[in-house]
This record gives C-alpha cells, structure tokens and sequence, in this order.
C-alpha cells in the first residue's frame, strides 16, 4: 500500500467528517448529511479525474472509498459531542484534509504526463472544489471566493512540493513535508489574520476567519 493511497483515504475520511459536520449545523437529515459528506470527499478528485482524462474516477473503481466516506460520517455523528468541544474543528479538519488532497491530485497528474504547472492547479482543485460543492449546497460563500488563505495554501504547498523533488529531496520526506506545510500556513494565518485584499481594497476581520 503505498502512502500515496494512505493519504487519498485519510483525506477522503477528514473531509469526510468535514462534511457531516457542515450537514449538522445546517440541520440537515441523515440523507442530507450523506450526500454532502460524499461531494465534500470526493468532488474534488471527480472534478480533476474528469479534467485529466482519468476515468471512472477513483472513488468508481475502489469501494474502499465509500467504505471510508461513510466511517468518517459515523464518527462524526456519534462523536459529534466531543468534536464540537474542540476548537475550530471545522477548520481542523479542512486543514488536513486540504493538504492531503493537494499532494493526491499533483501527484496523479504528473503521473499522467501533465505538464508541472497543470499539475500543481490540479493539486489546488483536489483540494478545494469539494469543499466549494458542499459549501454552495448549504447555501454558504466557499472559502475559496473569500479574502482568507484557503487555495493559496494550496498552490504554495504544490509548489514547494515540486521544488523540493526538484532537488533531489525522497520523495516520501517531500510528500509529508508539503501536508505538514499548508496546514500550518492555514493556522498561521487564521492566527495572525493573514489574507489576500479583497476587490474592494479592504482586509479580512476576525469575522471573515473560520470558527
């Protein structure tokens, strides 16, 4: 099992219980939670599988991934107690799930023959268009249309990951580096309230930052 697949589970169960998550505050039904904890996991990879030619897409071909979708939906709904109690959890979360995520659809793309740049901004939809399919079903502005650090993240943590092979770093030290990387520059910048200026000129307040 390579750490490749190890990481497509991990994130696919953390975005996961993401979603279920963002079901529960939205009060929707068991049916409801289901179907955004499954777009929240693997709308990205669709989305990028679809865009590379890779088809049917992962999840179609592995039953692994349902299997994991649907664990990470049960521990967020029993346990929803606990995970409430922790601070952003939600952002936790997305956070992991977004690093993971990048390193999966670079790599894949790459292993397509794609170009590096391509590569890298299929790393960025991996990460982020799930996340943009759930938010917009709750009838919520994605993170990715706001001022806050989210696919910038993304793109920075490709990036390093590219020139860290580049080189010579294993690629394994490389992989786990560049997860590591995006999830505490999402931290630090929810931290210390960094972000992109919006059209309008202005910055993002604290009620801009997830909770």
């Amino acid at each position: 099992m390579s750490i490749i697949y190890v990481f497509d589970l991990a994130g696919t169960f953390v975005f996961a219980i993401s979603g279920i998550l963002t079901a529960t505050r939205n009060r929707l039904d068991w049916f409801g939670g289901l179907v955004i904890a499954l777009v929240t996991a693997v709308g990205g990879g669709t989305l990028r599988d679809m865009m590379i030619g890779s088809t049917p897409v992962g999840w179609m071909q592995d039953g692994n991934y349902l299997i994991v979708i649907l664990a990470g939906s049960l521990v967020a709904y029993f346990f929803r107690g606990a995970v409430r109690r922790l601070r952003r959890t939600m952002f936790l979360f997305d956070s992991i799930g977004i690093g993971l995520f990048t390193i999966l659809g670079l790599t894949k793309t790459l292993e397509a023959g794609l170009s590096i740049p391509v590569a890298v901004l299929m790393g960025v939809v991996s990460a982020v268009f799930g996340g943009v399919v759930r938010d917009t079903l709750c009838n919520t502005v994605p993170l990715i249309f706001r001022k806050e650090i989210y696919a910038t993240a993304c793109l920075a943590g490709g990036t390093l990951y590219v020139s860290l092979t580049y080189f010579g770093v294993v690629e394994n030290v490389a992989i786990v580096s560049t997860v590591v990387f995006i999830i505490l520059l999402r931290i630090f910048a929810v931290r210390f309230h960094w972000s992109l200026p919006a059209l309008d000129g202005s910055r993002a307040t604290a009620d801009d930052v997830v909770s």
